[in-house]
């Protein structure tokens, strides 16, 4: 949500349908949505000086905190205080994270056969398990089919 009211919503370089692919793209790449959405948004934006500059804007601050924090947040890890901060954070990233979810579930499903799609993906990570890249692959290859199912029919009229 936050990258999103800055890049589409405040500096408008990109549509919301385009944040919502952007976003699908970052999570199919392994590291840190936030970075791989920077350099991917960067690249639309100034090519790759942006894409460089945006990753290096994404990660250089983080970074600087982390560093900062994790030194002096060692000696105080074990306070009630801050296990309790802690609590409240986790509760709060993941309410981020649904937020985030419902809204590109917003865009990106379209159609009776992307929610089905979906149900399934949903179903395969938590009953059967199975690795998300495994979950990922599988929505291409049924995305690519259905294209070519659709092309075909498309020809032949």
């Amino acid at each position: 949500p936050l990258i999103e009211r800055e890049i589409v919503d405040k500096k408008r370089w990109i549509c919301y349908e385009d944040m919502c692919d952007i976003l699908a793209i970052s999570q199919s790449f392994p590291g840190a949505v936030a970075i791989n959405s920077a350099t991917i948004v960067g690249y639309r934006v100034a090519g790759y000086g942006g894409s460089a500059l945006a990753t290096l804007g994404v990660v250089l601050p983080s970074f600087t905190i982390m560093i900062l924090v994790g030194t002096v947040f060692s000696y105080f890890i074990d306070l009630p205080v801050v296990q309790a901060a802690l609590k409240g954070i986790g509760a709060c990233v993941v309410a981020l994270l649904i937020v985030a979810a419902l809204r590109v579930g917003k865009s990106a499903l379209k159609g009776i056969i992307c929610v089905i799609i979906a149900l399934a993906a949903l179903a395969l990570l938590f009953w059967l398990n199975i690795h998300p890249i495994y979950i990922i692959i599988m929505g291409l290859v049924i995305g690519l089919a259905i294209y070519g199912i659709n092309l075909l029919q498309r020809r032949k009229q």
